[in-house]
This record gives structure tokens, C-alpha cells and sequence, in this order.
């Protein structure tokens, strides 16, 4: 029996996520794996992030069938046992032959044949016991109780030192929404550039909905989206509803600067809602320049290669989207290779990049203009304490109430959600599973 075009396409990516950092959602959206037929396609799809979704289980369970300890086994043999194990224990669609066939394949595949009879018995092993197989699982996800931060962490795949973070900020209950909403596919949504594309889309057999937080947003029941011409022409772009909030919250102005533009969702949002305004779009690395000008052909938008905090332009901006790098700790569900990279020294390296982004923004506000400084992460060192550490250094700087603007978006038929349930304090902060939606927070900040 030879290695299926899926799985193969699956372990290749795996490795390539493992050993260059790369991630998941740009590689199984690349030229290369759109070659795949639409089948193989969405069964890569399901097994990459389900595995990524469920490592540390995964590991968990080959390791009670391996004397050596997982952290001992070849990066190939591993990846090759994630796959199987994935399959054996969520999706009860796949004979267990054929998952443990291909998998231990793969290995002979990677040129590790001394570990083919090791790998045959493991999987042998976990198919004997496998139980939690596709709806079963999918609704243990649902129903799950855990007493403890541990009991979550292992019962929802998420390291231990995250979710006690979690509890923490959100309490137990809390925790447990996030990390349910992480570990299930969320639904495709999209930003509509042109409302009459809706029917142009559903032309082409896209089923949609109406978005939960936004009036122009949709979500896509079925269908390829990324197919359609109304795609390729910028029309419509794939875009998660909370990200598309923090474009719609930067509001309106002659002069814009979008300091951490790529790659380019949020601008041309910015663009698309002033089209008379002059844009800057900022971005620090020459690859994703390039990819942001494509992205954004808008006239009125100047992409430039640089970073803000050296950027030396004279002339002041009436509103400013401080977008910054951040843990993506909020975005997991979409992203969830991040949670096994990240580290606990990130979240105290990373809130000095991020003020020092937001103070050199800070410096090409105008009088009476606006910033928005918002992050796709839920650690609070990354959002209130960035904000709260640079209006101390900043005195010319103070505080906006999100609420009043939110309550601008509603008036202009853009906002569907409740407000309160998106105001933390004074700033706007979506939380997964409260929200269906990515995890956002927002701050605007106005100079006197």
C-alpha cells in the first residue's frame, strides 16, 4: 500500500513546522499543497492541525507504549507516531489498518527503517485501545470538567503553565472556554470589501452567514472561499472577525500610519473606509513589504520597509494602528503550533519590544490625534501594562473610553455584538469561546 498524497503532504509539513518555525495556516495555504486535490487537501488540513491541537495527548499516549520516553525518538519517527496516533484515537472515518500501515510507511519513508518494528508496535498498541474516536471526542471537548489547571491542561492539550496563567486572569471556568475553543476547527470568516460580492459567492456555491460581531462580516458555511474570484481580486479576504474589529476601531482621518502592517488585513480595512486619506503602511521585513503591497493595491496606500521605531518621518498622523508582534497567545485555535514554541521568558522579552513600538508610535501622533495599540494575545503583560507603562512615560498622551467608540461602530450599523460583554475596563478585549472570535485586545489612546 503506498503513502496517500494527504499523508504524506502531513508529515512534510509537520517536519517543516518543527524544525523551521513555520506555521501551519501560511504552508497548507501555499502554491505548493494547493496542488493537492480538494480531498487530500482538507484531509492534510485536518490531520496538521490536528495534531498540533493535540500533541502533548498524543504524546502522552505513544509514550505509554514506548520504553525510551518520547522525548528520546527521532523528530521523524515522532511526527510519523502523531500522525497515526491522531487518526487512531479522533477520526473513526479511517480504518485503523491504513493508519498504522502508512504511519509506520513514513518512517521507512524518513530513512529510519531500525525504527520500523519499534513503530509498527506502538501503533498496533494504540489501536487496541483507542476509543475516543470523532463525534465521541468532539463532544467530550463539550461536556469536559476539569477540578484543576493540571487536569485541564492534560485533558485539553495546552502546557500547564499557560492555562495556570488562564486561570488566573479568567478564573477556572474561564480557562476552560479558551481551551475548548482552541482545540475545535473555527469557522472560515470573512471581510466583504464589496457587499455585492455576497452573491457572487454564493454563485460559485459558497455557503454563507452573517458574521456574530460585525455587519460585514460573513461566515463561511461551506465551500472555498480562496477559489473564487471575488478573492483573488481583494474583494473579499479571509479575515477572523476580531482582527477585522481593530481596522474598523482605528476610525477615520486624512493622514493614517499603520506601523506593523503586513500582512495586510487590518490596512486595507484602513484603506477601503478612507479612500481619500494618504496611508502609510510600515513593515519590517522586505519579504512581507512585497507581500503586503500585493495584498493592498489601494492607491492612496505607500508601503514602505521600515520600522517604526527608526522610522523618521516629519510630518504627524491623524489616527495610528500600533498593531504589534505579540505571543498570538488569542489566536491559537487558528494557530495552535504557538502554544508548544512559546515559552515563559517571551511574555517578559516581549512587552519591551511592544512598548518600545508603541512609544516610537506615540511620536507621529498629531494634536487631538488618535492611536490604537491592540494585540492578538490574552496575557495581560502584553496589553493593560504595555499601555499603562507608556502613558507614564508619555504625559501629552491619555486614556480613551473603548466604549464610546464601540457605541460609534453600532450607530454606523457596523456592530452587531453586545458592548459590555467586549469591555474590559476602559479598553476592548475578546476572549475565545466568550466570544466567537480570535482573542483581541484594544486600547486607544488620544494626544492632547
Amino acid at each position: 500500500m503506498a503513502i496517500s498524497p494527504a499523508r504524506a503532504a502531513a508529515f512534510d509539513l509537520l517536519m517543516r513546522i518543527e524544525q523551521q518555525d513555520a506555521y501551519a495556516s501560511e504552508l497548507l495555504h501555499s502554491n505548493r499543497y494547493q496542488q493537492l486535490s480538494t480531498s487530500d487537501h482538507g484531509l492534510t488540513t485536518e490531520l496538521v492541525m490536528g495534531v498540533l491541537r493535540w500533541r502533548s495527548l498524543l504524546d502522552e499516549e505513544i509514550g505509554r507504549f514506548s520504553a525510551k520516553g518520547v522525548e528520546k525518538l527521532d523528530l521523524e519517527v515522532m511526527t510519523a507516531l502523531r500522525l497515526g496516533g491522531y487518526q487512531l484515537m479522533f477520526l473513526d472515518r479511517v480504518p485503523g489498518r491504513a493508519a498504522v500501515h502508512e504511519s509506520v510507511e513514513l518512517v521507512k519513508r524518513a530513512r529510519k527503517k531500525s525504527a520500523v518494528p519499534f513503530a509498527n508496535a506502538v501503533l498496533r498498541n494504540l489501536a487496541s485501545v483507542s476509543v475516543a474516536k470523532g463525534a465521541a471526542q468532539h463532544e467530550k471537548i463539550e461536556t469536559i470538567v476539569s477540578p484543576s489547571a493540571a487536569d485541564l491542561s492534560q485533558k485539553l492539550a495546552h502546557p500547564l503553565w499557560l492555562v495556570e496563567r488562564w486561570v488566573r486572569e479568567f478564573g477556572l471556568d474561564g480557562a476552560r472556554e479558551v481551551c475548548r475553543y482552541d482545540q475545535q476547527a473555527p469557522q472560515t470568516m470573512v471581510h466583504l470589501a464589496d457587499p455585492e460580492a455576497v452573491a457572487e459567492l454564493r454563485q460559485n456555491g459558497i455557503d454563507l452567514a452573517p458574521g456574530h460581531l460585525l455587519a460585514s462580516a460573513r461566515r463561511v458555511r461551506s465551500g472555498n472561499v480562496a477559489g473564487t474570484r471575488a478573492f483573488a481580486e481583494g474583494r473579499v479576504a479571509i479575515q477572523d472577525e476580531a482582527s477585522q474589529l481593530v481596522g474598523l476601531l482605528v476610525g477615520r482621518g486624512p493622514r493614517i500610519l499603520d506601523c506593523c502592517a503586513a500582512p495586510g488585513g487590518k490596512t486595507r480595512i484602513l484603506a477601503a473606509r478612507n479612500p481619500n486619506a494618504s496611508i502609510v503602511a510600515l513593515e519590517l521585513h522586505s519579504h512581507r513589504a512585497r507581500l503586503l503591497r500585493k495584498l493592498v493595491p489601494a492607491a492612496n496606500v505607500e508601503v514602505i520597509h521600515a520600522d517604526v521605531r527608526e522610522y523618521p518621518a516629519k510630518a504627524n498622523f491623524d489616527r495610528i494602528l500600533a498593531d504589534v508582534p505579540c505571543s498570538g497567545t488569542g489566536t491559537l485555535a487558528h494557530n495552535p503550533e504557538i502554544k508548544w514554541r512559546l515559552k515563559p521568558r517571551d511574555l517578559v522579552e516581549l512587552p519591551a519590544r511592544q512598548l518600545a513600538i508603541l512609544r516610537s508610535a506615540m511620536q507621529h501622533a498629531a494634536p487631538g490625534g488618535r492611536l490604537v495599540y491592540s494585540t492578538c494575545s490574552l496575557e495581560r503583560d502584553e496589553n493593560e501594562m504595555v499601555v499603562e507603562r507608556a502613558l507614564a512615560a508619555e504625559s501629552s498622551f491619555h486614556l480613551l473610553d473603548c466604549q464610546v467608540e464601540l457605541e460609534r461602530l453600532r450607530e454606523e450599523g457596523e456592530l452587531v455584538w453586545e458592548i459590555d460583554s467586549l469591555m474590559s475596563g476602559q479598553f476592548v478585549r475578546t476572549i475565545p469561546g466568550v466570544h466567537k472570535c480570535d482573542g483581541f485586545f484594544m486600547a486607544v489612546l488620544e494626544k492632547n
